[in-house]
C-alpha cells in the first residue's frame, strides 16, 4: 500500500513538472512574440477625439463608444475624451511618442491624419504610419455654410465678393490652415479662379467651434461636414450653398443643394473618417478591433447612427484601410501642390 502510494505521489509530481514546464514555455512564447494574454481588454477604454465638442470626430467617437456599449459587444466602459489643439496635430504627436504602447486608446481621425503631416506650414511630423490603422467606418462631405440671413444667397454671390475684394470675407474652419476644412472652404475659390492665398480663413479647433463662430457672426461662411451642420439645418439657423459630394444628397432639408458640380466648379472633396490604434498595438488587441468593428457595422445600432448624423456607410479594415490611406495620400499630395502648400 505504501509503495502504491508513493508511486502515485511519484506519478502526479511528474505530471506537476510538466505541467509548469509547458507553462513556462507558453509564457516565454508570448513575452518573444511580444504578445499580451487573451484577456485584453483588461481596463476600461478611451477613443479620443483630437478636437473641441460637437465636430465629426467628436460626433464618430461617441457613435462608436454609445453603440459598443448599449450593444455590450465591449464588456469594458468606454468613454470619448475630446484633445483639441492644431487641427488634430498636438494629440498626433502624443499619440505617435507617449501612448504608443497604451492598446487601451484609439482615436478617431480623418484626412488631417495625411493633410498635417504632408502640408509645407505647420506640419505634423507625424502621419497614420505613426499608428495602427484599424478601420474606416464612413463617408462623409464638405458643405459650405453661411448664417440664414446672410446677404449671400449663392456660392457664386459668395465667391464673387471674395474675388472682389477678398479681405472683407472672413471664411472659418475647425481645423488650421492647409487641413481639411481650410481645403474644402478654399478649394471652390481656387477652382473660380481666385488665389488661394489672399482668401482670409480664420481657424478654430473642431466644426462645432466654427459653427458657432457662424452663428455669432465671427464668420462669413464656414467649409464643414455635412454631418455637422444637419441639425442647423433643420433648426433653420443656416444656410447650405454648396456640397462637395459627386451627387446630390439625399438628405433632410439638403436634397436641393447643389454641388460643386452642379454650379460648373470641377472638384469634389470626401471627409472620410476611421478609428486608429497605437504605433505599437499589440496583434492581440488588433485582431480584438477588428473583430468587434466588424460586428458593430453590421448592427442596427450602428445603421441607425449613420442615419442620424447623415453618413455614408463605407467600411474599410485593416490592410483594406491602410492601402486606401495610401491612395489618399497621393491625391492630398497632389491637392497640396496645387495650392503650393506641400512641403
Amino acid at each position: 500500500m505504501t509503495m502504491k502510494l508513493g508511486k502515485k505521489l511519484a506519478t502526479l509530481a511528474a505530471s506537476a513538472a510538466l505541467l509548469v514546464s509547458l507553462a513556462a514555455c507558453s509564457n516565454g512564447e508570448n513575452a518573444a512574440s511580444g504578445k499580451e494574454p487573451a484577456d485584453y481588454p483588461k481596463n476600461n477604454l478611451t477613443i479620443v477625439a483630437p478636437s473641441g465638442a460637437g465636430g465629426g470626430w467628436d460626433l464618430t467617437a461617441r457613435a462608436i463608444s454609445k453603440v459598443m456599449n448599449e450593444t455590450k459587444l465591449i464588456d469594458k466602459a468606454i468613454t470619448v475624451e475630446n484633445q483639441p489643439g492644431g487641427g488634430g496635430a498636438v494629440f498626433m504627436a502624443t499619440y505617435a511618442t507617449k501612448e504608443a504602447e497604451n492598446d487601451h486608446m484609439l482615436m478617431v481621425k480623418s484626412p488631417p491624419i495625411l493633410i498635417n503631416n504632408l502640408k509645407a506650414e505647420g506640419n505634423s511630423p507625424y502621419g497614420y504610419k505613426d499608428t495602427t490603422p484599424l478601420a474606416q467606418l464612413t463617408k462623409d462631405f464638405g458643405a459650405i455654410v453661411v448664417k440664414e440671413d446672410s446677404p449671400y444667397e449663392t456660392l457664386t454671390d459668395l465667391l464673387d465678393a471674395i474675388k472682389e475684394d477678398p479681405t472683407s470675407i472672413t471664411l472659418a474652419g475647425g481645423s488650421a490652415p492647409g487641413s481639411m476644412d481650410h481645403l474644402l472652404t478654399i478649394l471652390p475659390a481656387y477652382e473660380y479662379g481666385i488665389d488661394p492665398k489672399s482668401a482670409k480663413y480664420v481657424s478654430y479647433d473642431g466644426g462645432g467651434e466654427a459653427m458657432a463662430a457662424l452663428l455669432g457672426s465671427n464668420a462669413d461662411a464656414i467649409g464643414t461636414d455635412v454631418s455637422t451642420v444637419t441639425s442647423y439645418v433643420k433648426s433653420g439657423d443656416v444656410r447650405v450653398l454648396a456640397v462637395t459630394s459627386p451627387e446630390k444628397l439625399d438628405l433632410e432639408g439638403l436634397e436641393d443643394v447643389p454641388t460643386l458640380y452642379d454650379l460648373g466648379i470641377d472638384a469634389e472633396f470626401t471627409i472620410w473618417r476611421g478609428l486608429f490604434g497605437p504605433k505599437n498595438m499589440s496583434e492581440t488587441a488588433k485582431a480584438y478591433w477588428e473583430e468587434k468593428l466588424d460586428e458593430m457595422v453590421k448592427s442596427e445600432e450602428w445603421k441607425a447612427e449613420l442615419e442620424r448624423n447623415g453618413w455614408a456607410d463605407e467600411y474599410r479594415a485593416g490592410e483594406d484601410f491602410t492601402a486606401f490611406l495610401e491612395e489618399q495620400e497621393q491625391v492630398i499630395t497632389e491637392i497640396l501642390t496645387a495650392l503650393d502648400m506641400q512641403k
